[in-house]
C-alpha cells in the first residue's frame, strides 16, 4: 500500500472527482478523476483501484436515486452492455484501449457538436422532440458502452449517446444512468479479479480512500437535484464534450 503523502495528493483529488459524477454530475469528472491518479500510479493499477471504490459509490448512489430510472432504456441497453464486458474480457489483450478511445471521442464529438448546434446555432428556436426507443442503437451503443467501460473506463460517452436524446426528466436520466453503471461495475469485478487486477495490495489501497466516497457522491446528487431541465442538459453535452476530448488526448497519446 502507497505510504508516500504524494500518493495520496492525487489520489484523493481524484476519488471525490469520481464521487462527483457517480452522484449524477457527469462522466467527464471521473474521466478527470483517472489521470489524476495515474500521475503516481500505472493506468492499470489507478483502474483497479479505483474499482471497488466505484461500487461502493454504486451502491450509496443505488439508495440516493431508488425512486427513479427508466426501466425501458435499461432493458434494451443492458444485453448490449453485457456483451461488450464479455468481448472486452476475451480481447482485452487483442484490441488497444486507445483505438476504442479514439473512435468512441471522435463519435461523442460530433454528437455533441450536433446537440450545440441545433440549440445554440443560428437556426436555434425549433424545439426538437424526444427521440423513442430504437432497440438496434440501444444494443449498440450499449455494447459499445459495456466494451468502453471495460477496457478503456470509457463507457458514459456511449450511453450518453443513445440516453441524452431520449430527453427523459433529469432525476430519471440520473436515476438510469445509475442503475446501468452499477449493474456493468459489479459485473467487471468477475474478470477484473480473473485477470489478477484485484490484488490484496490495491484493494487496501482502495480501502483506505474508501471514506472520501459517500461525502463526494452525496454532494453530486445534491446538485443535480437542484437542477431544471434548461441547465441540466446543456451541462450534461458540456460534460460529455470535455469527456470525449480527454478521452482523444488520451487514445493519441497527447
Amino acid at each position: 500500500m502507497p505510504q508516500d503523502l504524494s500518493f495520496y495528493y492525487a489520489a484523493v483529488p481524484a476519488v471525490l472527482l469520481v464521487g462527483l459524477a457517480k452522484g449524477g454530475m457527469g462522466d467527464a469528472l471521473s474521466l478527470i478523476g483517472l489521470p489524476f491518479l495515474a500521475l503516481v500510479v500505472s493506468p492499470l493499477e489507478a483502474a483497479a483501484i479505483l474499482l471497488p471504490i466505484l461500487v461502493f459509490m454504486d451502491m450509496i448512489s443505488l439508495v440516493i436515486w431508488r425512486r427513479h430510472g427508466d426501466w425501458a432504456t435499461l432493458k434494451i441497453m443492458l444485453p448490449g452492455a453485457i456483451f461488450g464486458i464479455a468481448l472486452g474480457w476475451a480481447t482485452s489483450a487483442l484490441v488497444p484501449g486507445n483505438v476504442l478511445r479514439v473512435v468512441i471521442g471522435a463519435v461523442t464529438i460530433l454528437f455533441c457538436l450536433r446537440y450545440f448546434w441545433n440549440n445554440f446555432g443560428p437556426g436555434a428556436g425549433k424545439s426538437i422532440p424526444p427521440r423513442g426507443q430504437r432497440p438496434v442503437a440501444a444494443r449498440l451503443w450499449g455494447t459499445f458502452s459495456g466494451y468502453g467501460s471495460f477496457v478503456a473506463h470509457a463507457g458514459g460517452a456511449p450511453f450518453q449517446i443513445y440516453a441524452l436524446p431520449l430527453k427523459l426528466e433529469p432525476r430519471e436520466y440520473t436515476g438510469t444512468s445509475v442503475r446501468f453503471f452499477a449493474i456493468l461495475n459489479a459485473i467487471k469485478l468477475i474478470p477484473y479479479f480473473a485477470l489478477g487486477q484485484l490484488d490484496t495490495q490495491n484493494l487496501a489501497t482502495s480501502a483506505t480512500l474508501l471514506p472520501f466516497a459517500p461525502l463526494a457522491t452525496l454532494a453530486g446528487a445534491w446538485c443535480v437535484r437542484r437542477m431544471k431541465p434548461q441547465i441540466f442538459y446543456p451541462f450534461m453535452y458540456t460534460m460529455a464534450l470535455i469527456a470525449a476530448l480527454l478521452i482523444m488526448r488520451e487514445g493519441l497519446g497527447w
